[in-house]
């Protein structure tokens, strides 16, 4: 399992920060922040106590769908889609399709976290 780092910035800041990088003139270093929130507070809502303890819980048990995850941690299907669709947004989750059902695979369970 990779570390993913994570930066916190104004909307403005980032705004500007991808114009640059779009323009040619900055390059990211390595090892920079790819996912980008605005706020502690939104931060704080991805990753949650109860949205780290769900990613443990698909890294440990591998469920084959959302709905045997919905299953193995006892909430409904559709509150879980909506979480792994937003940490998929952020690149923590890969949503992978598989036959006729979503299997949620991990991407990060540690986080480093800069404040800009």
């Amino acid at each position: 399992m990779k570390k993913i780092a994570i930066g916190i910035m104004s909307q403005e800041k980032i705004r500007e920060r991808m114009l640059a990088i779009a323009k040619g003139e900055y390059k990211p270093k390595p090892g920079e922040p790819k996912i980008w929130f605005t706020s502690m507070k939104s931060l704080a809502e991805v990753l949650s106590d109860e949205n780290r303890a769900l990613l443990k819980t698909i890294r440990d048990t591998h469920p084959e769908s959302i709905t045997g995850l919905a299953d193995i941690t006892g909430r409904k299907p559709g509150n879980l889609s909506r979480t792994l669709k937003t940490m998929s947004h952020y690149g923590i989750v890969e949503m992978r399709r598989e036959n006729r059902h979503v299997r949620p695979i991990v991407k990060a369970t540690e986080f480093q976290i800069l404040a800009a």
